[in-house]
């Protein structure tokens, strides 16, 4: 996976001068690596125990790569029977549609725009159905136009986030428990490769107990490279007061730090202008337990909570000291190794 932002920018809030094919990118699983890709939305109540986590994706195996499927995934966290709701659909790739520009998929009508995502989700006698509107909020945290980043094997599995804060309106219901949706913080967030990260942590809060004008994104992943783990990689963005500090170069990967475990993670990125370190965790009963096979039918368990706890302590050249404290952060811990201890849904 890799994180970019880009300072004051205010480019479009997509893909402005690139030109990316979905379509294309998973036939090109037929050269033998197989295709992952994912556009996800996500939801938190600002003022309750409660979100909500779309995801429309592409999945390409190696050994018929010519079969990819389409999936559209939907999970709602803390519903008011207790507990989580996940359901999900799949369809051949053929029948879902993506555009060659911008965010705008379709996967057995589940649709997703930069505006606004509409659907309904069943699976195991379960049903998600939604109806939303997206206000995004400011500058996207990428560095578009970054065609390596479509062009070039490196990293595996690449993350980019063209709406890394928004406003969501509307509507969600959960086994006939209607949810209103007024405003709450949300993002769009969109990674793709040829495999899972083999150990990561991936986290976002733009939901604070004291605030709401700080956006942080973070990844710790150990990547497998001719057979070898790697260290662990950090890369971190926050985003203050519309400044973006970006800790996700070579230098910074170099000196930043991070930890993962089943159920937390640690961190602390510093440049000269900010020096940013924290923790994320949530308890067992609030993650979501995932299967996410790779290409080659190796499974990752993806460990998702939008129900974590951060705390998060921010030194910015020029400003004192502040510690941001949140109960709705996205928490995402992946693993090979499945005795986690977390329930897996779907």
């Amino acid at each position: 996976m890799w994180l970019s932002s880009e300072k004051h920018s205010s480019g479009s809030a997509w893909a402005e001068g690139v030109r990316y094919d979905a379509r294309a990118a998973a036939a090109r699983a037929n050269g033998g690596h197989g295709h992952l890709e994912s556009w996800f939305l996500k939801a938190n109540d600002p003022r309750g125990h409660r979100a909500v986590w779309l995801k429309w994706t592409i999945w390409a195996g190696v050994r018929a790569p010519a079969s990819a499927v389409a999936e559209a995934w939907a999970v709602a966290f803390g519903t008011a029977r207790g507990g989580h709701v996940a359901t999900k659909t799949t369809v051949p790739f053929e029948a879902a549609r993506f555009s060659r520009e911008g965010i705008d998929a379709t996967i057995d009508g589940c649709t997703l725009t930069r505006e606004s995502a509409r659907g309904r989700v069943e699976s195991g006698g379960r049903t998600i159905a939604y109806d939303l509107r997206i206000e995004p909020i400011g500058a996207p945290l990428v560095h578009y136009p970054a065609r390596w980043m479509y062009e070039r094997s490196l990293p595996k599995q690449k993350l980019l986030s063209p709406v890394p804060d928004a406003r969501v309106t509307g509507s969600v219901e959960v086994d006939g428990e209607r949810w209103q949706l007024d405003a709450w913080p949300g993002m769009i967030g969109h990674n793709w490769g040829t495999q899972h990260t083999e150990s990561y942590a991936w986290a976002h809060c733009n939901t604070w107990d004291d605030g709401d004008d700080v956006v942080l994104e973070g990844f710790s992943g150990r990547a497998r490279m001719g057979g070898v783990l790697m260290p662990t990689a950090t890369m971190i963005s926050v985003v203050h007061h519309g400044t973006v500090y970006r800790l996700t170069d070579l230098r910074s990967v170099t000196r930043n730090q991070g930890s993962i475990s089943p159920r937390r993670w640690r961190f602390r990125a510093r440049s000269r202008r900010i020096d940013v370190a924290g923790e994320l965790w949530a308890d067992t009963e609030d993650f979501v337990g995932l299967f996410y096979p790779n290409p080659d039918d190796t499974i990752c368990h993806c460990l998702n909570s939008k129900l974590a706890h951060a705390e998060v302590t921010l030194r910015i050249e020029g400003r004192p000291p502040r510690t941001l404290r949140s109960q709705r952060a996205a928490l995402e811990i992946g693993t090979l190794d499945p005795n986690h201890g977390v329930r897996m849904y779907v």
